[in-house]
């Protein structure tokens, strides 16, 4: 049987994955835990980051994946918000979080151990007539306002995301997939899932460079990497020897737009025979669209048509459906549409609506809050958003966030965190404050509480914000000056 997961000098065949899987499930079953209750890890790429997605399905459980690079006030945050009972992390880690914070934290450590007890009990799979819609996950994505939001996915969101790009990405049953990204995202926990779905293996890296990933795909004969343009606007820089991607089949993005450049780079490191996929996605809608990769060269900018089992529309401001090269709000239907924000039904109202009247799927959409335009061909082509959301190195960061830590450090009463181009960021923060002017006070508390990800790359000191008309600040103008 072939390999499933590979994790540093071990690997792993579907049989005994599947057995390790039963194990934490049941294990989990032994903590007191009721069905429905919600289980976080705060973990690198570990065996149990990896399998506990599915073991926590096992036993009746709700996964909670938090991004190792967050720091205590934004696990305290997700913690208290999901209504966690566990946190499974190294205790190192956990220093920083309040022993008050109504949950338990258990060691990776004594987790490992019982996936090792080959003694111990292992819970089967699932029936296969398990309810689709019994809710799987929730997956925390920052919001243009406050502090994240909690998405929730069911188990048919999870199954039908993992049919639907190994459809796709055509992968196959002797694909090596090197998951480099986050698997507290949508896309990076995609990795296992969609490989695992056409009987794949998976290496999943915590990589401290780029090299390190030029050397993992060398070393495992990887076929698939996905990354996000931050990330491969670094890759592109190393070099590549043939040992490294001669292997190689396909490269996914996602997380923002491939420039022609950095395409035309990528044929020159990779060659013709490797596939590049541009891709289109939001955590509401897990994924929306796909480029073929035939056509990545001819239609830089592109994000492509609907991948399997989504439907896009384009909608005017009026609610019809946009003429060709129309800009319109992009609006997702379909089986892949997650159910909602948890315990929000302020903002689960505002993103999650009924379908477009045009629409061929019933039930409820994801209204994006993206700009696109569709061509007569059906190519969509991304234009803007209408929020204030930035993303940098692939991550989605709220403004208010850090407004609200500036503001939090005493040393600013006013703040403003905006975005401009970068070529290795995708977008750089900018951080804008009024007050007292101690720079080192402010930066050191910033660093003391936002990951580093949401650290501005600048900071500027003004006398008075920009105001417009009706008195608030005017994010335009500053823009502008920046």
């Amino acid at each position: 049987m072939a390999v499933a997961l590979t994790i540093r000098d071990r690997s792993f065949r579907y049989e005994e994955l599947n057995l390790r899987i039963g194990r934490l499930a049941a294990y989990l079953n032994t903590l007191g835990l009721n069905a429905g209750d919600r289980v976080a890890t705060w973990l690198g790429k570990s065996e149990i980051a990896c399998v506990m997605p599915l073991a926590t399905v096992r036993a009746g459980l709700v996964h909670v994946p938090i991004n190792p690079l967050l720091k205590a006030p934004q696990v305290a945050h997700i913690m208290a918000d999901s209504g966690a009972r566990l946190l499974i992390t190294n205790t190192a880690r956990a220093v920083g979080l309040d022993d008050e914070e109504g949950f338990v934290v258990v060691d990776d450590t004594l987790v490992s151990s019982r996936l090792d007890d080959t003694a111990g009990p292992s819970l089967p799979p699932l029936p296969t007539n398990i309810d689709p819609e019994t809710l799987a996950a929730i997956l925390y994505t920052s919001g243009s306002t406050g502090r994240p939001k909690g998405v929730m996915l069911s188990h048919a969101n999870l199954v039908l995301g993992a049919i639907s790009v190994a459809e796709y990405l055509k992968l196959r049953d002797d694909d090596i997939t090197l998951a480099v990204l986050p698997l507290s995202f949508d896309y990076g926990q995609n990795q296992l899932f969609s490989t695992w779905r056409a009987g794949g293996e998976v290496v999943p890296l915590d990589f401290l460079t780029a090299r390190d990933v030029v050397k993992a795909c060398a070393r495992h004969r990887v076929t698939t990497l996905a990354a996000v343009p931050p990330l491969w606007v670094q890759l592109v820089e190393q070099d590549w020897p043939r040992e490294a991607q001669q292997h190689m089949r396909r490269l996914t993005n996602s997380g923002g737009t491939l420039t022609p450049h950095l395409v035309k780079t990528l044929r020159d490191i990779f060659g013709a025979s490797t596939e590049i996929f541009a891709m289109y996605g939001l955590t509401e809608a897990f994924r929306s669209t796909y480029l073929d990769p035939a056509l990545v060269d001819s239609m830089p900018g592109s994000i492509g048509k609907a991948i399997p089992f989504a439907e896009i529309s384009v909608v005017t401001p009026e609610g019809s459906e946009a003429a060709p090269d129309e800009p319109g709000e992009l609006v997702h239907s379909g089986p892949l549409v997650a159910q909602g924000y948890w315990q929000d039904a302020a903002r689960t109202a505002e993103r999650f609506r009924p379908v477009p009247t045009f629409a061929k799927y019933a039930g409820m959409a994801v209204w994006s809050g993206d700009t696109v335009r569709r061509n007569a061909q059906g190519f969509l082509t991304f234009v803007g958003r209408v929020d204030a959301m930035i993303k940098t190195s692939g991550h989605r960061v709220s403004p208010t966030e850090i407004e609200d830590a500036a503001i939090a450090s005493k040393a600013a009463s006013e703040a403003c965190a905006i975005s401009r181009k970068d070529e290795r960021l995708g977008e750089a923060i900018m951080l804008f404050v009024r007050g007292s002017g101690d720079d080192a006070m402010l930066k050191a508390h910033l660093k003391a509480v936002l990951p580093n990800f949401m650290q501005p790359v600048e900071v500027i000191w003004l006398d008075a914000f920009p105001k417009n008309a009706n008195g608030k600040l005017d994010r335009n103008r500053l823009a502008l000056g920046a």
